[in-house]
Formats: structure tokens, C-alpha cells, sequence
């Protein structure tokens, strides 16, 4: 079960007959638009959340199919033709500090999404046009191309260079969004909502069916967007609040409605990829060292203990759990910066955001859910986090929660302690073979950097019991600057996964004040 890969202006025209009101024969475009003032209320996140429950409260109506078999027909690869002409967007005439531009329908993205702009607190469709696409690489007419709709949109706003403007945020395709501050790339993905993910019941796919965008005015650097949820089993409204900048952040408000009972809930969903790494050998006949969006989940805990977990590309389904209450934040990070990490020159893996979620409020108890998918290549998102509520809602009462999501690069979230750098799978040179499993963990930064390089510095790891620890040791790196933790254990029962945790601690000082950095959490897969 592998999940599918998340990768790679039109304002409906008004009228222009007349129309005769009193004695004056005013333009019917300029009477829908004092209709429009004058009976526009205020569009807020409640209009949405009632159109929510409403929803919830009627059984799930499938949208209709109502696209041209040429398009319904097109591959990934030739819907990627249907080119939106950038000098139609949105807002564009307008000089606003955003742009808004769309994505055609066709190749798997064939279930329609509705988008309207509030203006002055009332709300206006705007409608599909295939003037806005450019067909010339395809052999679709566009004169037949007429009320489908568009699959997505892509929201652009200066954060590289203040005379261009740069892609910032996608929703494209169910529930899925993409965001990316200065310097960054599109990688990691986010969804409204999980339902079941790694059930072999099957997953259920919530989508976003209708936007609503509020025009921005001159000068605005946040842009706010509601969107509405539907599926078998679940609707809800969002409120998205985008601030691009180094660090592109996204304020999410969220009030759900279950038509049906669910066995998973996942809020704050995250989806990434990880094909290998430091800690998993590649294709022998890749050239790249490493190849991924994310290379780890980092959890900070209620208590303020931070959790690290470096990802892992399984030969089967991998599901865990670290169960919290009241987290602080969580996040798929892409910890390794180094371009000499990755050598690829086309997708400059390095670039990739980190994605981190801070709770607003309180969470309560429940746990973050780590599932990691088998893979076979990089074009698979294999790897999705989510926080799952220990108290499910019961159906047709709301469920409320509030988050910000920070898309990271040069700030990303890590603890005060020292973090874990990079974990390696195997054994350096051994005089002679033994039947051990060796591991090498680099920790870096925090207070390690204070310690002089006498320090006694211990490492400490413990392992379930399909583990056995056979020896631990710590040195100095003298190269970074930081310090290794160097692990050799024994499995007992090879068909099974071996968990292991471990920090560092100062042992000239005892307590809670000796401890180091954060915990190293490993899921070692069965062999």
C-alpha cells in the first residue's frame, strides 16, 4: 500500500445589457454590483461552519463526472501541458501583493473544486475559462473545454526577490496543500484531514470541494483562505491564514463534523517521502548518497522532553506511536542541509522544507502516529505523521482545533539540547567479524558546544526486549564539534522490529539538569 505521489482570470462575466430602473437605464453589470454590496453580510469561518454541518446531516453525494473524455483520458505527464498563462492571474491587473493562478483538471486531478473571492465581506464565483490555459502542446480543443472546473490553485507572493513573485501555496488534489518559504522547494505535503490511513480496511480520502479567498488589499503580507471538507464519513471548515517570509506559516482553524463513526482520526496530517539515507543503503547503482523530503519526526512533548525518530524506508507496513498528553508541537523535519548529502542537481533534496505543527490550546491525550509505506522509488509519498485524539467525537457533534504550521528552512525547530545530526546503519573496520548490529549516532549543537573536550560525556541506551545492548560508547567529534554514539546490539528474533532509545547525559552532574540532548528514538525493522 503505497501512497500516491504528490508532486510534480477568469472572474464570471457580468452581463452587458440594460436594464431600466426607475426611469434610468443603468448597465446590469453595475446593478449586480450594488446587489451585491448591499446584500453582502460579512463572510467569516462560521458561514463555512454551517455549511459544514449542514453536509454532515445529509448522506455523502459523490460530485459529478462532468469532464471531456480527451481530458478524463489525459496521463500525468500530458496534463502537465495544460500550462496556466501566469500573465492571466488573478489580482495580477490589480498590482496586489499576491497572485492567484489555477490548475487545470486531468491527470488523476478530475474532481472539480469551486473558488470564490470575498470582497467587501460578500462572495463572487469565479468560473472556469479555458482562455486561461494554454492547449498548444496538447490536441484538446479548448472550445469544448466548458464548464468542468479547476483542479486546484497556486497562491505566488514575493519571498525570493521583491520584483518577482514566487510560487507559496498549493491545494491541489483532495485535501492535500503545499506550501514553501524563501529559498525552498516544494516537498512535504499537508492534508485537512487522515481517516483511517494504514488500515487495510482502506483509507478514506477527505477533499476540499470550495474555497473562498479574501482579496487582499495593497500592502497586505497575510492572505486568508476558508475552504470546505466533504467525504463518506466526514466534513468540516478551515480557515488557512497564509504569512509567506523566510519561514512561510500557516494559522489553520478547523471545526469537523463525523457523518460515521471512524477507527483513525488524523489531525495536522503530514505526508513525505523517504526512499534511503545515512541509515539505509540506496540502489547500488544510484549515485546520490541520499534521496528524501524529510529524514526525520521530532515530537516535543508536553513535558518538554524532545523526541527524535529518523525515518526509514520498511520492506513492510511500519506503524508507531508515541502516546502524549498536551503536545507542544511535532513535525516531518529535513534536518540535512548539504548539498553534498543528496548530488542532485534536479530536485536539490536539500532545499526541501522542514514542516512543524504548534497546538493551539490543548490537545488533551492521544498520541502522534508515524506510518512509513515500503517504497520502491522516490515518485511514492511513503512516509505520513498525524496527532490522533485519544477522544473521538461522536458523529454530528463539532470537533474544534486550532494549529500553525511552520515551512522551514534556515529556522527550523530544534530542542535547547544538543539534537541529533545524522544516525548510521553498520560497522566501520573490525579486526574480525562478529554477529553484532553496529549504529553510529552524531549529536551536535545546543550544549554540547559549551562542554570543553575533556567533558564525561556518557551515553545512555535502552532497547525492548527483542534487543539486546551489547556496548555503548561516546567521543568527542573532533570535526564538528559535537559528540558520537557509538551502539552495538544483538536481535533476538530476526522477523521482528527492534525498538531502541538513547540520549546523552553529563556524568559529573546526576539528576535531570545531567541530560545532554534529546532522545533518539530507532525503530530498527525486522531483517
Amino acid at each position: 500500500m503505497v501512497l500516491s505521489l504528490y508532486r510534480r482570470g477568469a472572474l464570471k462575466a457580468a452581463a452587458t445589457s440594460s436594464r431600466l430602473l426607475g426611469q434610468v437605464l443603468v448597465p446590469a453589470a453595475l446593478i449586480a454590483l450594488l446587489a451585491f454590496v448591499n446584500n453582502a453580510a460579512a463572510f467569516d469561518f462560521n458561514d463555512v461552519a454551517v455549511r459544514a454541518r449542514a453536509l454532515a446531516g445529509k448522506s455523502y453525494k459523490k460530485p459529478a463526472d462532468r469532464l471531456p473524455k480527451e481530458i478524463k483520458d489525459l496521463s500525468y505527464e500530458q496534463a502537465n501541458q495544460l500550462h496556466f498563462k501566469q500573465d492571466r492571474a488573478y489580482w495580477r491587473p490589480e498590482k496586489l501583493p499576491f497572485e492567484l493562478s489555477f490548475v487545470h483538471q486531468g491527470g488523476g486531478y478530475v474532481e472539480p473544486v469551486r473558488i470564490n473571492e470575498i470582497v467587501g465581506g460578500g462572495v463572487r464565483e469565479i468560473a472556469f475559462n479555458s482562455a486561461l490555459f494554454d492547449y498548444s502542446h496538447t490536441r484538446i480543443d479548448p472550445r469544448r473545454v466548458r464548464n468542468i472546473g479547476f483542479a486546484g490553485f497556486r497562491i505566488r507572493y514575493p519571498v525570493n526577490s521583491a520584483k518577482e513573485k514566487d510560487d507559496v501555496l498549493t491545494f491541489l488534489g483532495a485535501s492535500y496543500f503545499r506550501a514553501m518559504g524563501k529559498g525552498q522547494g516544494y516537498g512535504i505535503s499537508a492534508r485537512g484531514l487522515a481517516l483511517d490511513t494504514a488500515l487495510y480496511s482502506g483509507e478514506e480520502f477527505p477533499r476540499f470541494t470550495e474555497f473562498w479567498l479574501a482579496r487582499p488589499n495593497p500592502g497586505d503580507k497575510e492572505l486568508t483562505i476558508y475552504a470546505l471538507l466533504d467525504s463518506p464519513r466526514a466534513t468540516g471548515a478551515y480557515r488557512f491564514v497564509l504569512r509567506p517570509g523566510v519561514d512561510t506559516t500557516i494559522d489553520v482553524k478547523a471545526q469537523l463534523y463525523l457523518r460515521a463513526n471512524v477507527t483513525k482520526l488524523g489531525v495536522a496530517p503530514l505526508t513525505s517521502m523517504f526512499f534511503f539515507g545515512e541509515n539505509q543503503n540506496g540502489p547500488s547503482d544510484d549515485f546520490r548518497p541520499e534521496v528524501h523530503d524529510s529524514d526525520g519526526l521530532s515530537i516535543q512533548s508536553g513535558t518538554g522532553e524532545w523526541i527524535w525518530r529518523p525515518l526509514v524506508n520498511p520492506k513492510r507496513l511500519l506503524v508507531t506511536a508515541f502516546s502524549l498528553d498536551n503536545p507542544l508541537g511535532f513535525g516531518l523535519m529535513q534536518r540535512d542541509r548539504q548539498f553534498s548529502s543528496y548530488e542532485d542537481l534536479d530536485y536539490h533534496y536539500e532545499a526541501r522544507p522542514s514542516t512543524w505543527i504548534e497546538p493551539k490550546g490543548k490537545w488533551g491525550a492521544g498520541r502522534v502516529e508515524l506510518v512509513q509505506i515500503p517504497t520502491p522509488d522516490e515518485t511514492n509519498d511513503n512516509i505520513v505523521a498525524y496527532w490522533m485524539p485519544n477522544a473521538m467525537p461522536k458523529p454530528g457533534q463539532p470537533f474544534n482545533v486550532e494549529y500553525k504550521m511552520y515551512w522551514q528552512k534556515e529556522n527550523e525547530k530544534k530542542p535547547p539540547l544538543a539534537w541529533v545530526a545524522q544516525t548510521r546503519f553498520g560497522h566501520g573496520y573490525r579486526a574480525k567479524s562478529d554477529d553484532t548490529i553496529g549504529m553510529s549516532i552524531d549529536f551536535d549543537g545546543g550544549t554540547l558546544k559549551k562542554l570543553p573536550a575533556n567533558a564525561r560525556v556518557e551515553g545512555t541506551v535502552e532497547s525492548d526486549g527483542n534487543g539486546k545492548i551489547v556496548s555503548v560508547t561516546t567521543r568527542r567529534n573532533d570535526v564538528t564539534g559535537g559528540w558520537r554514539m557509538e551502539l552495538k546490539l544483538r536481535r533476538n528474533e530476526d522477523n521482528k522490529p527492534v525498538e531502541l532509545r538513547g540520549f546523552l547525559r553529563n556524568a559529573a552532574q546526576s539528576g535531570a539538569g545531567a541530560t545532554l540532548s534529546e532522545t533518539w528514538s530507532y525503530i530498527l525493522p525486522p531483517n
